[in-house]
């Protein structure tokens, strides 16, 4: 039977049942005990679990980050929670050089079963240093997942995926969904890591986006349906793997792409798809592609410059006329 739950609570249940089903799993960050994280979504688990299983951190992303690593490579199953992506720079060194290589490294000898999550995007007036949507940047890493999930059901399956996983797997939460509400259901089937979904079947246009920017693909796809325009819109849902076959297939019956992607267009996810289109479709296209990224600046403190910097209903609609006028 579904509810209608906020992503926060997805995301909350989530953990709270790993935590109950399997003594190995464990949540260590910055303010996760008794402030009960950044984002709440750990309110209420010290108290319940103790604190040998919620670790309030010190201000040091790559000291616990690396207790992380050392606890999943003795097995156990740790889950690391860091505020915000840009604070995960200052653990970039155990993510990049440790987390991802350690299962190369050793021959195969030692897995890295560590589960990241992180928040990111912008829209909630934090500032540059806050706001920033980086997770393209963890997809070009190998030994590493990547993961966006987008829906209530998604913020809810990740984390379990994530936990099964014997890989060190990054999870990013867009700040702006933690208080989104939607339907949630328990039992429902989950994807795996690895697939993308398509919301919606269209026949003329291809949206491509991840996280809070398929909500905005979508409320674009309708607004377009008024105009005769047909938008297939598809949840990436992992940025690594990335699932070409179906965004191949997409493109195949649509003939016409356009990717939404939070990030800057330089070195972007958005540019690492319309490589791959090109090499593996190009035939099949009948426009050039185009993406709806953020401006090349750093993310503004004042409301409306910061949505002015970020990819909006309006500009996907006006991108997606001009290609399909080209």
């Amino acid at each position: 039977m579904s509810e209608n739950i906020t992503y926060r609570e997805a995301v909350k249940r989530a953990i709270h049942k790993a935590l109950k089903e399997d003594e190995r799993v464990f949540l260590m960050g910055e303010d996760v005990g008794r402030y009960g994280g950044s984002y709440a979504v750990s309110m209420g688990f010290l108290e319940e679990f103790g604190k040998e299983r919620i670790i309030d951190t010190p201000l040091c992303e790559s000291g616990f980050t690396g207790a992380g690593i050392g606890a999943a490579v003795n097995g156990m199953r740790p889950i690391v929670e860091i505020m915000t992506v840009n604070f995960s720079f200052l653990a970039l060194d155990q993510i990049v050089n440790s987390a991802s290589a350690l299962f190369y490294m050793s021959g195969g000898q030692f897995n890295v079963p560590l589960v990241i999550r992180m928040a990111t995007g912008g829209g909630n007036q934090l500032g540059a240093q806050h706001s920033h949507s980086l997770e393209g940047w963890y997809a070009h890493i190998p030994g590493l997942k990547v993961l966006t999930p987008a829906t209530i059901q998604d913020a809810y399956a990740m984390v379990g995926l994530a936990l099964e996983d014997p890989n060190p797997v990054l999870i990013f939460e867009n700040a702006t969904l933690y208080n989104k509400k939607g339907d949630f259901d328990e039992k429902a089937p989950v994807l795996a890591i690895g697939k993308a979904f398509v919301h919606r079947e269209g026949k003329d246009i291809t949206f491509l986006a991840y996280g809070v920017n398929l909500l905005k693909a979508l409320e674009a796809a309708d607004i377009l349906a008024k105009d005769g325009i047909d938008a297939e819109v598809i949840d990436l849902r992992s940025l690594r793997p990335l699932d070409n076959e179906t965004i191949m297939a997409s493109i195949k019956k649509t003939h016409r792409a356009l990717i939404v992607d939070e990030d800057w267009k330089s070195g972007s996810i958005s540019a690492e798809i319309m490589a791959r289109i090109n090499e593996d479709a190009f035939y099949e296209l009948d426009a050039p592609m185009a993406r709806v990224c953020s401006r090349e600046v750093p993310f503004p403190y004042a409301a409306h410059l910061e949505q002015a910097a970020m990819p909006q209903v309006d500009k996907i609609v006006q991108t997606a006329h001009e290609v399909m006028e080209s």
